[in-house]
């Protein structure tokens, strides 16, 4: 063979190779969206990053117009958390089109409305304005997945009412989703106010500390992974902070032990928000739960997470959900509430019972 021909050889063999060399996935484009809890740094985005990477998804591609604002450890940092930005005035002014335009984003992942709580927009036209950005989305890409956060609780020193007030935005949250969403460009609801506390988990009663972050990411990490991973989430979304009464295991005292420790994470006129902490205390795994107190204020239970609650006279009792009941040594579960009070609050001692 002639050095020309050898050489021509040579040639076709390398294209051939780089014609059966597969093509590399594009990477999942991304899409942070909200406002300071977002963006303002936004944390809970650094730990989630760290979090995927960790669990082996490293083909996406966080993205949005502004740029990370640090939180100390490498990330991928874009986004679009804008302070002190109201989601209405975003769809009102038709701002969310061209971030769209310029990211390209094949999931968006929303935690959006605190602004307008505080700013006393009314629920249903939070949630208008939600319908008019998943319309852009779909309009940007008509597979958009969507994953919608129930946003954490607030309560600031200015606002007593934004505490109530974020419950009711949380409430529509599941129904609103459940009639947008469709097939091809599914919302996930993400529950991100379960298990969260304006005493420990922020600085201010609104923003995370390092704890709230952490609780966001955890939170964010199942919903987005599931997309990530192929899998398809069930569009219907999750129900809390209201589920519905789930029938609970009697408890049988002497099988397991815990403890219950009751928190007032909110107050404002006429009303508080309580959580409660439920361990086990004992060396073998629960069957479930229950945990009762006696009210010594007048206090009236109105609404319950994470565990059925019912209130006969003074006394409370509340018992682990479905899903919550089985705790293994050590491990301790939280369950929230809202009440009524009139004149004072003390805290019940609460007393838990282990089956």
């Amino acid at each position: 063979m002639s050095k020309r021909s050898a050489l021509v050889a040579a040639l076709l063999l390398v294209l051939g190779l780089l014609v059966a060399r597969p093509a590399e996935a594009a990477a999942v484009r991304i899409m942070p969206l909200g406002d300071s809890i977002t963006g303002s740094p936004g944390c809970w985005r650094a730990l989630l990053w760290n979090k995927l990477q960790n669990g082996g998804f490293t083909g996406i591609d966080m993205v949005g117009t502004l740029p990370a604002q640090g939180c100390g450890v490498p990330y991928d940092g874009d986004n679009e958390g804008h302070g002190g930005y109201l989601v209405t005035n975003v769809a009102d002014q038709n701002q969310l089109p061209a971030w769209l335009s310029a990211t390209r984003p094949d999931i968006v992942m929303m935690h959006f409305g605190t602004n307008d709580v505080w700013s006393n927009k009314p629920t249903a036209t939070i949630l208008a304005a939600y319908g008019k950005l998943v319309d852009q989305m779909r309009a940007s890409n008509a597979n958009m997945k969507i994953l919608v956060a129930q946003i954490i609780p607030m309560n600031p020193g200015t606002c007593p009412e934004c505490a109530q007030r974020a419950v009711a935005l949380n409430n529509a949250i599941p129904g609103w989703a459940a009639s947008k969403t469709t097939a091809a460009s599914p919302i996930v609801v993400v529950d991100q106010w379960t298990g969260f506390s304006t005493s420990t988990d922020t600085y201010d009663g609104v923003h995370p500390n390092d704890s709230g972050n952490q609780k966001m990411a955890d939170k964010w990490y199942p919903a987005l992974s599931a997309l990530l991973g192929g899998a398809q989430p069930s569009p219907s979304p999750n129900t809390s902070p209201s589920p519905s009464p789930t029938p609970s295991p009697s408890p049988s005292p002497g099988s397991a032990g815990c403890t219950a420790t009751y928190t007032i994470t909110n107050q404002w006129g006429g009303g508080f928000q309580g959580e409660v902490t439920v361990k086990n205390t004992g060396a073998a795994p629960t069957r479930g739960w229950t945990v009762t107190w006696t009210f010594a204020g007048g206090q009236q239970v109105t609404q319950a997470w994470g565990g059925t609650a019912t209130q006969s006279g003074a006394k409370v009792t509340v018992k682990n959900e479905s899903w919550n009941g089985s705790l293994g040594a050590g491990a301790s579960v939280t369950f929230g509430f809202i009440a009524s009070w009139n004149g004072s609050n003390p805290a019940p001692v609460p007393v838990c019972a282990a089956a």
